[in-house]
């Protein structure tokens, strides 16, 4: 591990842009941070002896020498990433230039509780490390995203809708037990749009990013930064309402967009289609399977099932209607679109943007592309991880 004390101004932007570059030669670098090339050069070789910064390998020639690419050193140590969902658990290990270590995926429900949850996140963790041959103690830094509002700065759950048991309790302290490193604690969207951001070297400082699956979602990042509001509920736009007569939300109001239109109301909306004898293959799905899933939906639309389609089309069109609000007010340049029920097919995009562009002011959808999350179901893994990289060297002082 290596010492993060004493480090000069020069050498902590140095870490910063090379953190969010994912690879920069050193005359970009001295570029991107304002620097002579005098200056980062030695600011760099200070980095290099601290065993901070590694160079990798050439990059591509533009003519003459090929410059050397630098990236965040190994030897800092590793980042360990959680992404927890309503029924889902990713957990990975990075190096701190972000490239993926190991990684595990497997169902699980949040709802069952930090006292069953917590202890399998324990025992991924260790089976990967032991994969790896990495010691808890090089663990530099835990980022973990959860299906509910948190208040960053403390990192509790404040009274989660979707996960009885978790208010309040802190993952933090349950981390701690077996790891040094600090931990971070998001609400999942935001990681997601982290991992977006990441992607994107913050080259797009304006969009948000939408998760559809259990519940739904948004993050926000504002000015090439995540945006959690003044208390940490920021992007909490599954609880506005989309119709006032609508079905009750478990958040207590009626005609919430996630009640509405999420994952368990396309299946409930199915479920309706196929016992009121509207679809011929969602009712045999019932009638093998006991229930309908929102991927049975889809299958189903996909074959061109007419009663698939139309729930799809509502989905769709209601979760647009909530995005044209946050598009009007906030002008972002690209929606991006992830989720369990992204993967639904693309008539579920194709409603949502026309119901966007629909109820949008001209000026704000303009250049505004809606679209998948490119990421896709790694984003949230992926953002967690660049969560604690940051936090971490926010922590030590390195970022402002």
């Amino acid at each position: 591990m290596v010492r993060w004390d004493d480090l000069s101004s020069a050498e902590l932007t140095v870490l910063e842009t090379v953190f969010w570059s994912s690879g920069i030669s050193r005359a970009d670098l001295a570029q991107h941070c304002g620097f002579s090339r005098s200056k980062s050069n030695a600011a760099v070789a200070a980095l290099l002896e601290r065993g901070m910064l590694d160079e990798t390998g050439p990059q591509a020639s533009s003519g003459g020498r090929r410059p050397e690419t630098l990236l965040l050193s190994s030897s800092m140590g590793v980042l360990a990433a959680i992404s927890l969902g309503a029924s889902s658990l990713d957990v990975a290990l990075f190096a701190p230039d972000m490239s993926e270590l190991a990684y595990h995926a497997e169902p699980i429900e949040v709802r069952d509780g930090p006292g069953i949850v917590l202890p399998r996140v324990r025992e991924i963790l260790r089976d990967l490390r032991k994969r790896c041959n990495i010691r808890s103690e090089q663990v530099m830094g835990i980022g973990m995203g959860v299906p509910g509002p948190v208040e960053f700065g403390s990192g509790l759950l404040v009274a989660p809708p979707i996960m009885p048991g978790w208010d309040g309790f802190s993952i933090r302290e349950y981390l701690r037990e077996e790891y040094q490193a600090p931990a971070f604690i998001d609400n999942d969207v935001n990681a997601m749009a982290m991992g977006e951001l990441w992607r994107l070297h913050r080259d797009l400082p304006n969009f948000i990013v939408v998760k559809i699956g259990t519940g739904i979602g948004c993050g926000i990042v504002c000015n090439g930064m995540i945006y959690r509001g003044s208390n940490g509920s920021a992007g909490d736009v599954g609880h506005i309402c989309v119709d006032p007569a609508g079905a009750r939300c478990h958040c207590g109001n009626q005609g919430c967009v996630e009640i509405m239109a999420a994952g368990p109301a396309i299946a409930r909306m199915a479920t309706e289609a196929a016992r009121a004898g509207e679809s011929g293959q969602l009712a045999q799905i019932l009638a093998a399977n006991g229930v309908i899933t929102p991927e049975d939906v889809g299958q189903a639309s996909r074959g061109g099932d007419v009663a698939a389609n139309a729930i799809i089309k509502l989905s769709g069109r209601l979760i647009g209607q909530m995005l044209a609000s946050a598009v009007n007010f906030f002008n972002p340049s690209h929606v991006f679109i992830g989720g369990g029920i992204s993967h639904i097919g693309p008539l579920f995009l194709a409603a949502i943007r026309q119901s966007v562009y629909q109820r949008s002011l001209p000026l704000s959808t303009r250049h505004l592309e809606i679209l998948y999350a490119p990421l896709g179901d790694r984003a949230g893994v992926i953002g967690c991880a660049a969560m604690a990289l940051q936090e971490t060297m926010r922590l030590r002082g390195v970022l402002a």
